[in-house]
């Protein structure tokens, strides 16, 4: 089958590799029909995450067609269309019965791995270093799915690929994200980030009952979106100062949660963001903290600090005498995709919400290494790309 594979930071290569085959009873294997460039996989392809390997399969945003289960597997058949959801998780553990599925403390098979990097091992993750398991993402004609009686969501009412495709992460990271600021009538949001994640944060919001919503990114195109998709306010941070604008927004007191919908790759501008350049550059932080700090230092007293960001590793000037002085609550974690894919199905049947006002661009899986390019330097206004198997 064809796979887009890593080879090294901005070296990807669309491949013949072998198929997939059902290694475990609890196996399927999914004839991917859709797949997408995920914000999180920019991190994979600019060098960040450590332990990826010459030929790794990337993605973990992918839905398709069963076409072959193992014994194990008596929810699925062949022919069912699945949505999966990126966290790998065993239904049974510890944290699975608590429902915080993207900690399952039986999918990542080099947990040791991760615990000398993080203390603790997460879940196993499709197509995300093998920190997180090593499994062969979705950026492929097919892909091998553990533990399937747990995770995929069959869809049966007809809609599109584009309108249920992001249940498998970034609607349900958004809706997480949002949710964990527990919104109360009449709070102000402040999003940083209007990529895909960041959109649909900016809706997800509003879902749950915010009644002002604030964007801040610096591209035109990202910044149109979020007020005509999303009906948000918004801050190019290259032309205000996002501290001041957000203060004078919210008469001096802070918006009441602040979601960092950007990462460890966060872009700004003045000395502290060089600073931050070059301790990454010379490998004294892995991460670029810059909107985790404006984040913190934004938010209202006693507010909250939403992180569906992803982070890999160490940062710097974390301001902790901020968070503790103020009291302030902090909340993040890989997405607990499967806690979600019902609710969130039943939100796009009933018509609350269209996730697939997000795609600017398709391409078919041979163009991959391109839609990254594309995606990475924000050419052509693209905002999320879905490639076509």
């Amino acid at each position: 089958m064809k796979a887009n594979c890593w080879y090294g930071k901005n070296d990807l290569r669309v491949e013949q590799v072998p198929d997939p085959e059902i290694l475990n009873p609890r196996d399927a294997i999914v004839k991917i029909t859709s797949t997408a460039i995920c914000g999180s996989d920019l991190h994979l392809y600019d060098g960040f995450i450590p332990a990826m390997e010459k030929g790794d399969i990337l993605g973990h945003e992918f839905m398709g067609e069963v076409v072959d289960v193992g014994q194990g597997v008596k929810n699925l058949k062949v022919g069912d269309r699945v949505v999966v959801p990126f966290p790998i998780s065993c239904g049974s553990c510890f944290f699975c019965q608590k429902k915080q599925y993207s900690l399952c403390e039986n999918s990542n098979p080099n947990a040791v791995m991760a615990e000398k990097l993080w203390g603790h091992s997460p879940a196993g993750i499709f197509g995300y270093s093998h920190l997180v398991g090593g499994y062969a993402g979705g950026q492929a004609e097919y892909a091998r799915v553990p533990f399937a009686d747990v995770g995929p969501i069959k869809i049966e009412n007809g809609f599109t690929d584009e309108q249920v495709l992001f249940l498998s992460d970034i609607f349900p990271t958004a809706y997480m994200a949002a949710e964990a600021c527990d919104i109360q009538p009449g709070d102000t949001v402040a999003v940083w980030g209007c990529g895909p994640v960041g959109q649909l944060t900016v809706k997800s919001a509003y879902l749950l009952g915010a009644e002002r919503v604030i964007a801040i990114d610096r591209f035109p195109d990202r910044l149109r979106m979020a007020r005509e998709q999303g009906r948000a306010e918004t801050l190019n941070y290259e032309e205000v100062d996002v501290y001041d604008s957000l203060m004078g927004m919210t008469g001096g007191r802070g918006p009441d949660a602040c979601i960092d919908a950007v990462g460890m790759e966060a872009h700004g501008h003045g000395i502290q963001y060089a600073y931050d350049r070059a301790k990454q550059a010379t490998m004294l932080e892995t991460d670029r903290p810059i909107v985790l700090r404006e984040a913190i230092m934004a938010c209202r007293n006693g507010g909250t600090v939403s992180v569906p960001g992803v982070y890999g590793g160490f940062i710097d000037k974390f301001p902790m005498g901020s968070v503790m002085n103020r009291s302030l609550t902090i909340k993040t974690g890989q997405t607990h995709v499967q806690r979600y894919l019902q609710p969130l199905l039943e939100k796009i049947r009933n018509g609350e919400i269209d996730p697939s006002f997000i795609v600017t661009h398709q391409m078919p899986l041979d163009d991959a290494p391109e839609g990254y390019e594309m995606f990475k330097h924000k050419q052509d206004e693209c905002i999320k790309v879905v490639l076509k198997p």
